[in-house]
């Protein structure tokens, strides 16, 4: 490359040779990237200190940053008296569901439409695009009407984790994405597939499937997360207090508990999060980019 094309650019390759410049692009680099880890870490740094406060030490000095006498007993007694232990589990179990159908529907519609390409292929696609722009409220009613009378085969599923599991699995950007990562796989990989008698099924599972990795990690933590942090839908299809998560739970309890005992209460609700998130960290950061590179 010529000194002419390093030269291009806000500052020079000439420039950044220079002591004053690189000190000052560096303490930038520095100072941003300690901004981002405050306020990334902040919130949650906060939540853990106000759970084992005293709840006047929470409203005299809301940003300190310790607490004077910390109370760690305010977990154990969030966890027991709050039942956030029964909560959690079925959170986790609502999750599960929301994964295991988000992951199906996401991993067999990309195929479909991507490997298998019907005639009709384009309009569904289409179709699912066009959905992106429909603000989710407004199908609120009629999904809420679809649950308490399922057409067809009758019945409700109000009280029940399919209410949940079923709208979940029917995420077009889910299925968007992915058909857009398994578009991006090698044509010649499929053409050597059928020339050797492989199956659809087959070529799905046996080819298709190890490679979906990073597109995989993307779905799983994209429907974990708002499994985790869905309030609404879940109050109403679960009136039952026994089958409601976290999400519901807690809200419906803050007024009536101490605020270091709420506070507990969420910091324990957060902690799965994070760790399925340090978990699938290294495929949702692969594959992040299909979710903000979607073509038509």
């Amino acid at each position: 490359m010529s000194a002419r094309g390093e030269d291009r650019g806000l500052i020079s390759a000439a420039d950044r040779r220079r002591p004053l410049v690189r000190w000052t692009l560096g303490s930038g680099q520095v100072l941003i990237l300690v901004l981002l880890a405050l306020a990334g870490l902040g919130p949650i740094l906060w939540l853990a200190k106000a759970a084992i406060s005293q709840p006047h030490d929470i409203a005299s000095n809301p940003l300190g940053l310790w607490t004077g006498q910390p109370q760690w007993q305010n977990i154990e007694t969030a966890w027991s008296r709050l039942r956030v232990g029964p909560a959690l589990i079925n959170t986790v179990w609502v999750a599960l569901g929301n994964w295991a159908v988000s992951v199906l529907v996401a991993t067999t519609g990309g195929y479909a439409l991507a490997i298998l390409r019907p005639r009709y292929a384009k309009i569904i696609d289409g179709a699912l695009l066009a959905t992106l722009f429909i603000p989710g409220v407004i199908s609120l009613v009629p999904l809420y009407l679809t649950v308490i009378d399922v057409p067809i085969v009758g019945g409700t599923l109000i009280n029940t984790y399919w209410a949940i599991w079923l709208p979940a699995g029917a995420s077009a950007f889910n299925v968007i994405i992915t058909g857009r990562f398994f578009a991006q796989l090698p044509a010649e990989l499929f053409e050597a597939a059928r020339i050797d008698g492989v199956g659809n099924f087959r070529m799905f599972t046996s080819l298709v499937l190890p490679l979906s990795g990073p597109i995989i990690g993307v779905v799983s933590l994209l429907s974990i997360i708002a499994a985790w942090r869905e309030y609404l839908w879940p109050k109403l299809v679960l009136p039952d207090r026994t089958k409601q998560p976290l999400s519901v739970m807690l809200p419906s309890i803050r007024d009536n508990v101490q605020i270091n005992l709420f506070m507990a209460g969420l910091l324990i609700s957060v902690v799965l999060p994070i760790i399925i998130f340090l978990l699938f960290q290294r495929y949702f950061l692969r594959g992040a980019g299909l979710a903000g590179g979607i073509k038509g």
